[in-house]
């Protein structure tokens, strides 16, 4: 149904999609419930939601914290992106640590993202759009993240787009993390 990639990372992993495609285009599978419990992937997602970034579009490092942290999962439906996650969980051995993902439409492959990690990403194509399932409901007071230039990540280009949130976020020496 998938193929599972360890990332290295303590409960991230990457999800090769089935793909079926012919002369019409293309079907993916991006969820199963079944599959996801005996892998112990919590499928309790509460909100979707999805962002149309155009290239060179950089969006991160984002998370929510505690009591409204959640885990992710990450889709990209059209296009690719440079995908990353960083771990902020303090008592883990890969505490500070990133992990790289080329994720794409073409690829159907995607990350699931336990609480704890920080995710972003920079837009590859001309235009990509990514959808995020998540297990708890978006609460402002709880929404943060790290500097996208303080985790020691080789972004594909330095020219980017990126919001004013995004680029005041505090860098990572500087977060005290609320992740054990």
């Amino acid at each position: 149904m998938f193929e599972i990639i360890e990332t290295g990372l303590e409960g991230c992993l990457e999800l090769i999609a089935q793909r079926h495609e012919d002369a019409r285009g293309r079907f993916v599978k991006t969820m199963h419930a079944e599959f996801f419990k005996q892998h112990n992937l919590n499928t309790a997602f509460v909100e979707q939601y999805y962002t149309v970034s155009v290239r060179g579009t950089l969006r991160g490092l984002h998370f929510q914290t505690p009591p409204h942290d959640h885990d992710k999962l990450v889709i990209c439906s059209d296009g690719e992106v440079f995908d990353v996650v960083v771990d902020l969980r303090r008592k883990s051995p890969t505490f500070g640590e990133h992990r790289v993902f080329n994720l794409s439409a073409a690829g159907a492959n995607q990350i699931y993202i336990p609480a704890g990690l920080a995710h972003g990403f920079y837009t590859k194509s001309d235009q990509a759009t990514l959808i995020y399932n998540v297990t708890s409901v978006h609460n402002g007071a709880h929404d943060a993240g790290i500097h996208h230039a303080s985790a020691g990540i080789d972004w594909p280009a330095e020219d980017i787009i990126i919001s004013e949130r995004d680029a005041n976020l505090p860098p990572l020496a500087d977060y005290d993390s609320p992740f054990a």
